[in-house]
């Protein structure tokens, strides 16, 4: 989909629809919805008065012009309530309106700026959001499917009449471009069959990546795992014909600068090991490499927007499957970092590659650490498929990240890491054990992680929910602004972290 901005006003410019749009509880639009209205005599402020349009957050309503205006056809978005709204709101509307369209089949859209002036938002942060929600939006993850059955739209057009507000909103745009093609290009990666994705596929789409962002890229191998003492990701992959690998990419600006180290799980395919899964909804287990993707986009951004911190990006992969070599429950593994760990179930492998992977990062040096993991289905019943579970050991660094959350509208929540719930893992014959029994799930993965960052400031992130989205899952109405599968989730956090981070740290 090109994306452009044309300078002019929205009812002489040509297109199939245009989107504008209508907070709640307006009664009289204004503004360029007001002048659309205006041009096509009042057929909005009709509606309005007739309650076929309220307003209500991502409403629809198609009006074809006949000849009135420029556009074939005028689709009016409800904004939801003015207090309520900020940039999410806008993705949330951009991303409905294009999902909406290309359904319909339009090729040629456009729309004006959701939001700028409204909540704080200047047209900047209003056009960004409006771009990536556009992005997301038009995605289609069904592209194992015939082509011909296919609708996309081919150009959005951002219309402005105001010659000075162009720099701001093409600011904007270049930016919602970068970081929409990076949410997508991971929901690319967690789409793909586990037949596709293998570690090895993963390696050969990094070193691309590095080249295009201008990262230095470096691979482990299992032989170099084993030098390291990396006996934790050795495990976990024994039991698969395709061997595990950690894939490193670096962003470098200099020695005085802090480094954030970013550690995503890559999971190519969980069969859940010896303690295999319930076959029951193991076909979704290709995208327990959610994290690892979200981590090769991020840097992707990191490379192109270049933030003034050093940072890392380190994705173990492997493929946790069920062979006569695989590791078993009652095995005890010594990790990187000299602990050993009892294995209760093979079926919480993320928690021990990220364990061997986070003590890597602390070698290199890294001054914070985020790990980004489908680690449990606790996080899902304690927080739905909408909000990512966060934990730490750093509150300055908690209350970065809860306001990057908020900027990139991906929603967090912290859970508490009590040191006295250490007891659930206790081991008799180890350090520690991988999994204790069901109560606190989530807790329970983010205390096993804490053992392993050696008192750096670090987040962990479970995106045991929020990876993909289903039917009955993921955020209400939430098949509106996005396609079933993969979100792409943490992309866009991650990577505004580290300018967050940036401008924050002298």
């Amino acid at each position: 989909m090109d994306i452009k901005i044309v300078n002019k006003s929205a009812i002489e410019h040509e297109c199939n629809a245009l989107i504008v749009n209508i907070f709640e509880g307006v009664k009289i639009p204004g503004g360029a919805t007001g002048a659309v209205d205006n041009a096509i005599h009042g057929i909005i402020s009709r509606l309005i008065s007739e309650e076929e349009i309220t307003g209500k957050l991502m409403e629809t309503t198609l009006i074809y012009t006949d000849g009135m205006i420029r556009p074939d056809r005028v689709l009016v978005m409800g904004l939801g309530k003015s207090e309520d709204f900020g940039a999410r709101e806008i993705r949330m509307v951009s991303g409905a309106a294009v999902r909406y369209l290309q359904n319909k089949g339009m090729k040629k859209v456009a729309s004006i700026v959701h939001g700028a002036g409204i909540g704080g938002l200047d047209p900047t942060e209003a056009a960004q959001a409006m771009v990536e929600g556009a992005l997301i939006g038009a995605y289609q993850s069904d592209f194992y499917k015939t082509p011909s059955s296919k609708k996309a739209i081919e150009t959005f057009d951002i219309v402005e009449f105001d010659v000075d507000k162009i720099p701001s909103i093409e600011s904007g745009m270049n930016l919602g471009k970068i970081m929409g093609e990076a949410v997508n290009n991971a929901r690319n990666l967690g789409n793909e069959p586990s037949s596709v994705v293998t570690p090895e596929f993963l390696a050969e789409y990094t070193k691309v990546i590095a080249n295009y962002a201008g990262l230095t890229y470096e691979e482990i191998d299992s032989w170099k795992m084993l030098e390291l003492g990396m006996n934790a990701i050795i495990s976990v992959g024994k039991g698969s014909a395709n061997e595990p690998k950690l894939l490193s990419l670096k962003y470098t600006v200099g020695e005085n600068r802090p480094t954030l180290a970013l550690v995503g799980k890559a999971v190519t395919f969980d069969s859940g090991g010896i303690s295999l899964k319930p076959s029951a909804g193991m076909h979704g287990m290709k995208f327990d490499m959610a994290g690892g993707a979200a981590v090769i986009e991020a840097m992707r951004v990191i490379g192109e927007l270049k933030p003034n911190i050093n940072v890392i990006g380190l994705v173990p992969c492997v493929e946790n499957m069920p062979d006569g070599a695989a590791y078993k429950p009652g095995d005890i593994i010594r990790c990187m970092n000299g602990k050993t760990v009892e294995i209760t179930t093979t079926d919480a492998e993320g928690r021990l590659i990220l364990a061997d992977s986070i003590s890597y990062a602390v070698e290199q040096g890294a001054d914070y650490i985020v790990d980004i993991a489908t680690l449990t289905g606790a996080c899902v019943v304690s927080l739905g498929n909408d909000i990512t579970g966060i934990m730490g050991n750093d509150r300055k660094f908690i209350e970065v990240m809860k306001k990057t959350a908020e900027i990139t509208g991906e929603r967090v929540w912290e859970l508490p890491l009590p040191a006295d719930y250490m007891h659930l893992l206790k081991s008799s014959y180890a350090d520690i054990r991988n999994a204790g029994e069901r109560p606190a799930g989530a807790i329970q993965g983010g205390l096993f992680i804490q053992e392993f960052v050696n008192e750096v400031p670090w987040i962990h992130m479970d995106i045991g929910g929020t990876a993909d989205f289903s039917s009955g899952s993921g955020p209400a109405d939430g098949s509106k602004y996005m396609a079933m599968g993969a979100t792409g989730m943490g992309v866009r956090t991650l990577s505004t972290l580290a300018f967050e981070l940036g401008k924050i740290i002298k």
